[in-house]
This record gives C-alpha cells, structure tokens and sequence, in this order.
C-alpha cells in the first residue's frame, strides 16, 4: 500500500521550501485582492463556497479543491488561455512537498548541456526564481502572457499546484511530461504549519498543530484535499506511464542516485544501454 495512505507514519527531517506565494505579505493581503476584483468576477466567487486556511489564507472551493483567494482569478485565466507545447515539461506538486528540491534536480537534468557546471544558474539564483509557476507568476496580472520567449534555455519548463483534474486542458491532452512529487501527509502537514507559523501577519492568532491538524484532515488546506491531490495524479499515471512520473519525497531520500536516474530516463536523457549513465549522474 503506497505510504501516502495512512497518516500514522512519524514525522521525518523536512527542508524547506520557499514559493513565491508562500509569504507574509500574501497572506496578509488576500483581502486586498479580492476587494480589486471587478463585480463579474465577484458575482461567479460568491457562487463558491469559502474558508479560511490554518495559514490565515481566505480559501475557495473550485473543482473540487481549495483555491487560495490570491491566485484564484489567475487559475482561472491560465485554464482559459493556456496553451502548451509537446515539448514542455511541468513540475507538478502541493505546497511544501519538495518542490524547490524537484526543481532544482528538474532544471539540472533538462539543462545541464546548456551551460558549463561552474555557471549554474542554480549557483545564484533560487528554483523558483528558474522555474515559474504557469498560474501565479504568469498570469496573475496578464491574462495573455509572453510564454513563448519566457526561457533562455531549450524547453519550458513551468511549475504547477492544481490539482490533475484542473491542469489545463492543453496539459492533459498534449503529449508534455509531468513530474509528480508527494511526500508523507503528516511530514506536508508539519512543513506546511512551521513554515506558516513564522510567516503569519500582523493581527492574525496562531493557529495550534492540533488545529491544523484537524483542517487538513477535513481537505481544508492549500489546493487540497490533500489525498485527492495526490490520488489524482497517481490514478493517471496508471494510465499514462509514458506522460507522467510520479514520485516519493521519500525514495528520493533514501536513493537519490536510482531516480535521479529514473528522472532522466523519463525526461528522455538517460538510456538503460548509455555506458556514460554513471558520468552523468554524478555531474
């Protein structure tokens, strides 16, 4: 039975991960957001049902997940206006589940002939910072974007926390490779509180473990439910082995040479025959 499935499996180390939507200022400033949205858009969200996060974030309830307020009209905008080339490569997770660490080994498979070792990006710049996220980034005050010429490097490569079911429909129906990346639900819990409880704004009560706790039980948490999250891509990389690859924080732990490996090979960069496997990996 796949770990993610029991919640009674012990907390391990964590690392942790900054995302452009994870700071204080987002969260103290949801309210702002939705007070600049215009009155069409106010009249659909209040067809939405709506919470609060542990994090302090206004929630809504979209196709079945919890969208934060801040980057719901943005989600929106990139399921219309999307579009995605065969070639691309999207990274595709929850919220402190490893994304910076998938990020940073994705952009050094998918790039490393691109530029000699000693001047990788990564050397300078944050994963993030490399690898942008479709919604947010792109379409969070644009809603037709530039996509074509938004990397210096062969490829796009773009990040992802929608849910399978709500990627956009040119994701799923073009022949571009997803990279999936879960980890244990309490070790995303204990990450996701921690983290949060040092970035809260002014004004707003901490929020208990025991609290949060019970929320991301109920599924009430960022693009959660979190099981439904993790499922939906793990049921449809059954079914498209060739287009998604799903992944464990933990296996990555316990063996980063075999997936790492298991990454190139799915990215088209490693062959089982290849001598220079070894070489490779250790670059």
């Amino acid at each position: 039975m796949l770990f993610f499935l029991s919640l009674s499996r012990p907390a391990a180390c964590f690392t942790m991960e900054k995302t452009d939507m994870c700071n204080s200022s987002m969260v103290s400033t949801s309210h702002d957001v939705e007070e600049s949205w215009d009155d069409e858009f106010q009249q659909l969200v209040q067809t939405f049902p709506k919470d609060k996060s542990f994090t302090g974030m206004n929630l809504y309830f979209f196709q079945g997940f919890w969208c934060p307020s801040i980057v719901l009209k943005a989600v929106i905008s990139c399921q219309k206006h999307f579009q995605s080339f065969d070639s691309d490569i999207i990274i595709a997770t929850l919220p402190k589940c490893g994304t910076t660490w998938l990020k940073a080994l994705t952009f050094s498979t998918l790039y490393r002939n691109q530029f000699a070792r000693e001047k990788n990006p990564l050397l300078t710049y944050n994963p993030h910072s490399l690898i942008r996220f479709i919604d947010y980034d792109f379409y969070f005050n644009d809603t037709g974007p530039d996509l074509e010429n938004c990397t210096l490097y062969q490829l796009r490569l773009f990040s992802i926390h929608l849910p399978y079911a709500s990627l956009p429909t040119s994701i799923k129906d073009s022949n571009c490779k997803i990279v999936y990346l879960c980890r244990n639900p309490m070790d995303t819990l204990i990450s996701f509180w921690s983290f949060f409880s040092r970035l809260r704004g002014e004004g707003f009560e901490p929020v208990s473990l025991d609290e949060a706790f019970e929320m991301f039980c109920q599924g009430i948490n960022e693009f959660g439910p979190f099981f439904d999250h993790v499922l939906g891509y793990w049921r449809a990389s059954q079914e498209k082995s060739s287009k998604i690859l799903f992944l464990q924080y933990e296996d990555l732990k316990e063996d980063i040479k075999t997936h790492l490996k298991k990454l190139a090979m799915f990215l088209g960069f490693l062959s089982l025959r290849n001598k220079r496997n070894n070489e490779l990996l250790k670059k």
